[in-house]
């Protein structure tokens, strides 16, 4: 597989991540009545994990994720000399999700984006009035305990084939433990694209949306490799590998 073709498979699936993902939370998540609620829009960030890493798996790996990136890198997963084009790629399919995401929304009557257009905040702008340092230690916990759920279920060892069921039931998890708090990222680019749209408030908080989880990715890599008593290198990321039975 050439390197644009994996380059281009991050892009597209970071673009499906963040716009359905954050699409749910713009969108339907607030409707009256039939909003989808916490719970909705955590399903979605899960379910775009998995429809993702089944289709895009056998091409790039599916990071969709710097903090993927970075984790799978300090596991020993992933090539360290691919890692700066894989996150050019996925900004910018969250940044063109974003786009995407401002030209739909944008139409809609009483659209307001002061409403945080899903982006990721503490303080002030955190959902439960969160503090930075709880905003730091659960998006660094977070994505450590994703990383780790990402390294086993891809394993050599693990059951073939369900890696994106758990890795996409993981994000959903996750997104249920920490919506009140960040409006969750584990994820820079999904943070990136919201943000650039959002305001300065979000585009002065974004570092802890990347400090954090690379942080714990990285870290959650590097546990999993020293845990593990066989090392696979037969996955790169989400999705299952080329040839794997």
């Amino acid at each position: 597989m050439s390197d644009l073709k994996k380059y281009a498979a991050e892009a597209i699936g970071t673009f499906w991540l963040t716009f359905a993902g954050c699409g749910s939370a713009v969108i339907a998540a607030g409707v009256p009545d039939l909003g989808i609620g916490f719970l909705g829009v955590s399903l979605a960030f899960g379910f775009t994990v998995v429809t993702m890493a089944y289709s895009l798996g056998h091409i790039s790996g599916c990071h969709l994720n710097p903090a993927v990136t970075i984790g799978l890198a300090a596991g020993d997963r992933f090539p360290r000399a691919q890692i700066l084009p894989y996150i050019l790629a996925q900004v910018t399919g969250g940044i063109v999700a974003a786009v995407v995401l401002y030209v739909i929304a944008s139409g809609a009557p009483g659209f307001d984006l002061a409403k945080g257009f899903a982006a990721n905040g503490y303080g002030a702008h955190s959902p439960g009035q969160y503090s930075l340092l709880s905003a730091f230690v659960a998006e660094f916990v977070l994505t450590m305990i994703f990383l780790f759920v990402i390294m086993g279920a891809t394993h050599g060892k693990a059951p073939a084939g369900f890696a994106p069921l758990a890795i996409g039931l993981a994000l959903a998890l996750i997104h249920l433990v920490s919506i009140p708090i960040t409006n969750t990222s584990v994820n820079p680019a999904r943070s990136t694209g919201v943000a650039l749209f959002a305001g300065t408030w979000a585009i002065g908080q974004l570092w802890l949306f990347w400090l954090a989880p690379i942080l714990g990715g990285a870290a959650g890599g590097a546990l999993y490799s020293w845990l593990s008593a066989e090392p696979s290198q037969d996955v790169v990321g989400t999705g299952a590998a080329p040839g794997r039975s």
